[in-house]
């Protein structure tokens, strides 16, 4: 049963995945806590301040998320998902630095 304070549409998934989270001078590893259609929730290993707009990196699954925060409580941040894409190819211009993360984090 959905609690009242829970106003997903969709449900979550558990994803416990490795993540990477991307912006502008910032590659913090994550993880990947759940995942909807529509939004996802990250845990960062230590405590930091997230711009409003950023691209998480399953790593598992090599893809790019983007995504603008939509809260943060201690470790756990909860984002908005905007678009996704798969950084095994090709990318757009503007999901090239994320593309080189995954690369170095993937080796």
């Amino acid at each position: 049963m959905t609690q009242p304070s829970d106003r997903r549409f969709e449900s979550r998934q558990p994803a416990n995945a490795r993540g990477l989270v991307v912006a502008p001078g910032l590659e913090l590893p994550c993880v990947i806590v759940d995942q909807s259609g529509t939004g996802l929730r990250i845990r960062l290993e230590r405590s930091f301040s997230l711009p409003s707009g950023v691209i998480v990196i399953d790593l598992v699954r090599g893809v790019a998320i983007e995504a603008t925060l939509a809260w943060s409580k201690g470790l756990e941040h909860g984002l908005k998902q905007s678009g996704q894409a798969s950084l095994r190819g090709l990318v757009p211009s503007r999901l090239a630095p994320a593309r080189e993360a995954f690369r170095r984090a993937v080796g």
